[in-house]
């Protein structure tokens, strides 16, 4: 590739190893190139239905190469490999870092049995983005589904809220580049967040929740008749306003509900100024590396234990095992320091792509010690039904742990006396 600049001594900078890509099969359909004072070059090629970026880093004595093809009409992802194969030879790079991003095959694929389905076929289900939702579960590993359509973008005082339409899981809301929850596998989440404890207390009357502004968990707990009042705590009033507009088959009009009563602003105040007692108090929190990691301290955890009735309940996520495995662990140790029931929770998440943890807390209930029939007797006498996940056989099923994520979350080992080398060394 030739990459000239009309300056002469920024084109005098270019290596002399950047070799022309000349072969019939890379065809050439314009370029451009651009010096920095820095000594940096940023050069692109455009060649036919994909392009090639280049951008140098003197300082780093490094060069980043980045190949785009489009697999539109037909699977071009040969001739990107060939073309990158050629730029490896003329650099010939003592270290190389290479990532790889397949993207649109299945929904070329889709779009293909589209055509194929005639005019009679449904569009939107079968439509194909080029937009890809991702999320990043941990530095190394993250995903994704592709969007049909973007419905609403708005960037409040506090996040970045956003609604897209899917064929996977149909509206699927996202904050701050997080997956928070769809129509499609809502009911995981919200089912497992809220039953399970619920059907632990004999008969909860009062529930506070700290976020879930989509309104999924406040639906599910009004599944239970005891319910008289919840009261929602949402730090941010746009998450609100998008749930009740375009999130209605998960909240499923709680919002309408004069049991709910919606308080705008942040959780720790809220709950540090709070007057009343609560049967139930579900965290439903955005993850703890976001503005809501305060929430998930120890000192957060004793504040919302002061304002429990007696065998008062709490309830939240606490993430990933598998790929947020320090953060499960503090999370639980930070649990246990405050109550002395801790009982976690493991579900596989389709949104999420992962296992995930969850977990009941209490000072004196006990989730693990009521029956698959005093959980059914519970749901039958309260009428809970119109559930897609919880059953009274899930029950116990949720609270049996992987040896690992057992591990993971249980109370640390007591101390053994005269263990301490600093003590004996001190007497």
């Amino acid at each position: 590739m030739h990459c000239t600049d009309p300056a002469p001594r920024t084109s005098e900078r270019v290596p002399s190893r950047w070799v022309a890509v000349s072969q019939p099969r890379f065809r050439s359909i314009g370029r451009t190139c651009k010096g920095d004072e820095d000594a940096s070059i940023t050069g692109a090629l455009l060649l036919a239905e994909w392009h090639l970026a280049v951008h140098t880093w003197p300082e780093r004595r490094g060069v980043t190469l980045d190949v785009y093809v489009c697999n539109f009409t037909e699977d071009n992802g040969a001739k990107a490999q060939s073309l990158f194969d050629v730029l490896m030879v003329a650099f010939r790079p003592a270290r190389q870092t290479v990532n790889r991003i397949d993207r649109g095959d299945l929904a070329g694929a889709v779009q293909a049995a589209a055509a194929g389905a005639g005019a009679g076929a449904d569009a939107q289900s079968v439509a194909a983005s080029n937009e890809i939702i991702f999320d990043w579960l941990n530095a190394n590993a993250g995903y994704g589904f592709t969007a049909l359509k973007r419905l609403k973008t708005v960037q409040s005082p506090f996040q970045r809220v956003e609604v897209y339409d899917t064929a996977q899981f149909g509206r699927l809301f996202r904050l701050d580049g997080r997956l928070m929850t769809s129509e499609g596998d809502e009911f995981f989440y919200h089912e497992c967040m809220t039953h399970p404890a619920m059907l632990t207390h004999p008969n909860p009357e009062s529930v506070l929740v700290i976020g879930g502004g989509d309104g999924g968990s406040s639906e599910e707990l009004f599944k239970h008749p005891s319910v008289r009042r919840i009261v929602m705590a949402e730090l941010d009033q746009a998450v609100i306003d998008i749930s009740k507009q375009y999130l209605g088959k998960i909240h499923r009009g709680a919002f309408d509900d004069a049991r709910l009563t919606v308080r705008i602003g942040d959780g720790f105040e809220t709950v540090r100024t709070m007057q009343e007692r609560f049967d139930l108090i579900v965290l439903d929190l955005t993850d703890p590396d976001t503005p809501a990691f305060h929430l998930y301290s120890e000192q957060f955890f004793r504040m919302c234990r002061s304002i429990l009735n007696p065998g008062g309940l709490l309830t939240l996520h606490l993430g990933s095992p598998v790929f947020q495995e320090s953060t499960v662990r503090k999370n639980a140790q930070n649990l246990r320091k405050v109550f002395r029931q801790v009982h976690p929770m493991a579900l596989y998440i389709p949104l999420y792509g992962s296992l995930w943890c969850l977990a009941v807390a209490s000072d004196a209930a006990n989730p693990r010690a009521i029956s698959a029939e005093l959980i059914e007797a519970r749901m039958r006498e309260r009428a809970v039904g119109d559930l897609r996940y919880y059953n009274p056989e899930l029950h116990g099923a949720l609270f049996a742990l992987p040896n690992f994520v057992r591990d993971m979350t249980r109370a640390p080992d007591p101390a053994v006396p005269g263990s301490d080398p600093v003590a004996r060394l001190a007497a």
